[in-house]
């Protein structure tokens, strides 16, 4: 299945015989450590810039209903986000190694291994990123 909003994530995931646990890292675009003036002239107009992770959590599918309840539950933090990339654990022990993996996906982000995550944006539209 091709997953295009986050709808479908959600789908996909309810939908799997084994449970899942999904695992979320919210990151914010900023400027790079000392940005040269076209990466900050770009960032400016809303591109370019690093995705800097500020709040990771994991859930069950069953527990979510849709992006804008992810987006209100996540204002509680009091971070700002851009992106949230996505990943899946499968198992009946997802749960408890689920912070081993999150800090797995914020280390590939932080290196900017991103291509085995899902991404989205605050509207739940997938969003690739190249």
């Amino acid at each position: 299945m091709a997953i295009s909003c986050f709808a479908d994530l959600l789908d996909e995931a309810r939908s799997q015989p084994e449970p899942q646990r999904l695992l979320f890292v919210f990151t914010r675009a900023e400027l790079p450590d000392h940005p040269n003036e076209v990466q900050r002239r770009r960032f400016e107009q809303g591109e370019g810039g690093v995705l800097t992770p500020v709040v990771c959590v994991d859930k069950a599918p069953e527990t979510l209903s849709d992006m804008a309840a992810l987006v209100a539950e996540s204002r509680e933090t009091g971070a700002d986000w851009d992106i949230v990339f996505v990943a899946a654990l499968a198992g009946e022990d997802a749960q408890a190694q689920a912070e081993q993996h999150l800090n797995r996906m914020v280390e590939s982000l932080k290196m900017g291994n991103i291509s085995q995550f899902l991404a989205f944006d605050r509207q739940g539209e997938a969003v690739s990123i190249g």
